[in-house]
């Protein structure tokens, strides 16, 4: 994980700030030419997107909050990391203007803390419906905590498969293959 910080320029007007910053990319070991595809969601408060990754050689993310507060969630599901299995969290907000980088293998998730909430996505592979991996957002063998009461989630997160599950069928010798 990578936090990107860019520096606000304030005068009466307002702000003006660089949100993404090939240099600064590079300089990070990131390859800017990679990215394919820009998204960007729309939640409530309360709502929680995730967690979700991607099989094969994963997907690599730059995840910026435009509007509001996100509690971003990531999980490492890298087989033979040290920090397997491990999670971490940090604030993103329309404020501070930070960029997550989300490296391929991690499971990524969010809840919105505010009632108007866009994250804006900067992603590196074409989405495949087949290599979608997702793990509960309540799973006990994570027990991530969020800090508000879930208020809407979706269908295909509500019927993601547990932790265990996963983590069973990414450490199997034929692996994600």
């Amino acid at each position: 994980m990578l936090l990107f910080i860019p520096t606000p320029h304030r005068d009466d007007r307002g702000l003006f700030t660089r949100t993404f910053d090939t240099a600064a990319a590079e300089e990070s070991g990131l390859d800017p030419a990679r990215f394919v595809q820009d998204s960007q969601s729309r939640s409530r408060r309360g709502t929680v997107r995730g967690m979700h990754g991607r099989a094969g050689r994963g997907e690599a993310k730059l995840v910026r909050c435009a509007r509001g507060a996100v509690h971003d969630v990531l999980v490492d599901a890298r087989p033979g990391s040290p920090t397997f299995g491990e999670q971490t969290s940090v604030l993103l907000d329309d404020e501070s203007f930070v960029t997550l980088y989300v490296p391929p293998g991690l499971l990524h998730g969010f809840q919105a803390l505010t009632e108007q909430t866009d994250v804006c996505y900067r992603i590196d592979r074409e989405h495949d419906p087949a290599e979608d991996l997702s793990v509960r957002y309540d799973d006990p063998g994570l027990g991530i905590h969020w800090p508000l009461p879930v208020s809407a989630i979706s269908e295909r997160d509500l019927s993601a498969g547990s932790w265990a599950q996963l983590r069973d069928r990414l450490c199997r010798p034929d692996a994600m293959e």
